[in-house]
């Protein structure tokens, strides 16, 4: 005998449980026919008419015409230029923008200053890396910031930002050098 058939008494013991498997699935279902057939000859019961319901009358809330899914209301346009009265305040939107005007104030640092014939220079870094270099009348930061002096150890310069009632308002600001 070859080491992959399997011995005669191990067939006849397989064949037997298989058997035995099988026969345990032919079972009587009389009982289980003879229910159906009850269930089914019993006459139908009547289904309840479906329930009559009045109208909806919705309720107007005095002074709120608009509807609450109008979508213009949530995603309104920009305006091109600020909306508010700029007061004693001027901005020139037209004017050119300069490099350190990209950049929140914040993250710019004064790195060192510098006179050559009589103006003084401060040096800027941005985040970038790169060093600009600037003086007064120069515009820095995202607010409209003008220098209005440079010494040894600071810029100091005027932002122009927003006010609390639709205008614009001045308001001073500095750098300091950094270490």
């Amino acid at each position: 005998m070859g080491t992959n058939s399997i011995s005669l008494p191990w067939l006849i013991v397989m064949a037997a449980a298989v058997m035995l498997a099988l026969s345990g699935c032919q079972r009587d279902t009389a009982d289980l026919q003879q229910y159906i057939q009850e269930v089914k000859a019993r006459p139908g019961g009547d289904i309840e008419p479906m329930p009559t319901v009045d109208p909806h009358e919705p309720y107007l809330y005095p002074g709120h015409e608009r509807s609450p899914f109008d979508s213009t209301v949530i995603a309104r346009p920009l305006p091109a230029e600020p909306v508010g009265i700029p007061g004693d305040v001027d901005i020139d939107f037209d004017r050119p923008r300069e490099p350190l005007e990209s950049y929140p104030l914040d993250s710019l640092r004064m790195v060192g200053s510098m006179e050559q014939e009589g103006v003084r220079y401060a040096l800027v870094r941005t985040p970038d890396r790169t060093i600009q270099s600037v003086t007064a009348g120069n515009y820095m930061g995202q607010n409209f910031g003008r220098i209005i002096e440079i010494t040894a150890q600071t810029v100091r310069l005027v932002e122009v930002i927003p006010d609390a009632f639709g205008g614009y308002m001045e308001r001073e600001n500095s750098i300091a050098l950094s270490e």
